[in-house]
C-alpha cells in the first residue's frame, strides 16, 4: 500500500479527526478547482478578520484580487501571515441522536504569506486564471481590462505549499444503541446547481443568444 503523504508543516496537521485529513496535492488541487469561493483571514493590530473572495488556482499558486484601496489587501501586501480555507458542502448527515449529527463536506485549509503580483502582462494572466475559475471562458467574451482599471487593482498570489484538506463521507455513525431506535437516519445529499439565466434589462437588442461560457455550465447541469 502506498504510505499516505505527511502534512506539510506542524501546523497544517489535522488534530480533529485525524482520519479525516488528506495532504495529497492532487486532492487538495481537486478541491479548490471546484471552488470559487475562499475566506481569507488575517489579523491587523490584534483584531481578526474574515474576508470572502473570489480565487483562482494555477499550479501551485493561488491568486486573489480587488481594490488597490481595500483594507484585506494592503495589509496582505505587507507580509502578514493569512489563512484561507475553501469548503465544499456535500451533505448533511442526519443521525439518531442530536450529538451525532453531521455533515459530509470537503476542506482546504492553507496558510502562507502573500507576493504581489506586478505589471500589466503579469497582472492580466493572473485576472484571467481568476476569471476561468468563475466561469471559464468569459474572460474571452467580454472587453480586457484598461491600464486604469489594472492601476486600481491589486492582485495577490499565495503558495499552495502549507496546506491541508479534511474530508467526510458517508452516512452517520451512531451508538451502538441508538441503531434500535425507531428514528429515521441518512444522508442528505447537496450540491450547487445553477438556475435559467436571466438577461440584463438593458441588453442590447440582438444578444438574446447566450454566450458559450454559459451555454458550457447549462450543459452540465
Amino acid at each position: 500500500m502506498t504510505e499516505p503523504t505527511p502534512p506539510p508543516s506542524p501546523r497544517t496537521r489535522v488534530a480533529r479527526l485525524p482520519k479525516r485529513g488528506d495532504y495529497d496535492k492532487a486532492t487538495i488541487h481537486a478541491i479548490l478547482d471546484e471552488a470559487f469561493l475562499c475566506h481569507v483571514g488575517f489579523v491587523i493590530e490584534g483584531q481578526p478578520f474574515v474576508i470572502p473572495t473570489g480565487f483562482g488556482r494555477e499550479g501551485d499558486t493561488l491568486y486573489i484580487h480587488g481594490s488597490a484601496a481595500s483594507r484585506m489587501l494592503r495589509n496582505l501586501d505587507k507580509g502578514i501571515e493569512a489563512c484561507i480555507t475553501v469548503t465544499l458542502l456535500d451533505g448533511l448527515v442526519l443521525a439518531r441522536s442530536a450529538f451525532n449529527h453531521s455533515m459530509n463536506y470537503r476542506s482546504v485549509v492553507m496558510l502562507g504569506t502573500a507576493t504581489l503580483v506586478e505589471g500589466e502582462e503579469a497582472k492580466n494572466h493572473a485576472l484571467r486564471i481568476i476569471s476561468d475559475q468563475i466561469l471559464k471562458g468569459r474572460w474571452d467574451e467580454v472587453r480586457p481590462p484598461t491600464s486604469q482599471e489594472l492601476k486600481a487593482t491589486t492582485v495577490l498570489s499565495f503558495p499552495i505549499d502549507e496546506a491541508s484538506a479534511k474530508i467526510r463521507t458517508g452516512p452517520p455513525h451512531d451508538d451502538d444503541e441508538d441503531y434500535a431506535l425507531d428514528v429515521w437516519a441518512g444522508v442528505l445529499p447537496f450540491r450547487t446547481s445553477v438556475e435559467t439565466p436571466v438577461a440584463d434589462p438593458l441588453l442590447k437588442d440582438g444578444l438574446g443568444e447566450l454566450p458559450g461560457s454559459v451555454r458550457r455550465v447549462l450543459w452540465r447541469k
